[in-house]
């Protein structure tokens, strides 16, 4: 079984609460209700161990909750859907951290992400995923290369999907000059943004140099938002050997209105278009 996010069970865990309590119901009569020990219920609530779908649908149940979608995002977060996840073939090459990772992205709805250094990676070619992974983790072998690759590559059918990944991304202009694999790569790698300009569902600003410093110079990060549930935004921050995952409520909202003011010193759609176009010029 493909583990969830400690996050995700902690946010998981917050909405059941929440539910409990419109129910009217204590911790100790939800338990008796649904056959179990009070203290089963009170893991659940904190996060502290991990919560079967089943036992998901026998809380709703008990707290008279008869909203279909509502019952199968949050049976979905205790882990249906997950058990099966296409990279679990990759789990020999894939860190717990990085799996974590990808299965934020893929149950999300919408992504806001500061990139101050790299193209994300659901807007990267395989060129340029190639020679960034070669380049920033020079001690692999080419299998171990090849498939990260792949799942560098596989990870971008969230945008293709029948209900796709919304994606906003503000690229700091360090990201466009930054040659990654040679001047090749970058220029199939920069029509690849323009390409990804023109879907509905992906939004591309380049904040540039012009712009000063900003709070997105230190560190890199993505906010998954998730379906409905407003309060199940999870940070994701990028260090050089890990990343922070943060869900705490008044620091979700420090890096939102962090992210307005970034995306609000950004330049518009069509001039961060036009310097995409004039930077590939360059490097053809």
């Amino acid at each position: 079984m493909e583990r969830v996010p400690a996050v995700r069970r902690r946010r998981l865990g917050e909405e059941l609460r929440r539910l409990r309590d419109l129910a009217g119901l204590t911790s100790g009569e939800a338990a008796r209700l649904a056959g179990w020990h009070q203290s089963k219920v009170s893991r659940i609530e904190t996060g502290r161990s991990s919560v079967r779908p089943e036992d998901v649908d026998v809380l709703l149940s008990v707290y008279a909750v008869r909203d279909g979608d509502l019952r199968d995002l949050l049976a979905t977060l205790a882990g249906r859907g997950y058990q099966r996840g296409w990279w679990h073939d990759f789990r020999d090459v894939l860190p717990p951290e990085y799996r974590d990772f990808i299965t934020l992205e893929t149950g999300a709805s919408r992504a806001r992400s500061m990139e101050n250094s790299v193209v994300p990676g659901l807007l990267q070619t395989p060129a340029y995923a190639r020679a960034l992974t070669r380049d920033v983790m020079p001690q692999l072998t080419e299998r171990e290369v090849d498939a990260l690759v792949d799942v560098r590559i596989a990870r971008q059918a969230v945008l293709r999907q029948d209900r796709p990944l919304e994606l906003w991304a503000v690229l700091d202009e360090s990201v466009l000059r930054r040659w990654v694999g040679g001047p090749e790569v970058m220029a199939e790698q920069l029509l690849r943004l323009r390409e990804a300009m023109e879907l509905p569902q992906v939004r591309l600003q380049v904040l540039p140099f012009a712009a000063g410093g900003h709070q997105g110079v230190t560190n890199s990060f993505v906010i998954f938002s998730f379906p409905r549930i407003a309060d199940l935004d999870v940070v994701v921050v990028d260090h050089l050997t890990s990343s922070l995952y943060v869900d705490r409520k008044e620091d979700i909202a420090a890096y939102g209105a962090a992210f307005a003011r970034l995306s609000g010193r950004a330049l518009h759609r069509e001039e961060s278009a036009e310097m995409i176009n004039s930077i590939r010029k360059e490097v053809s």
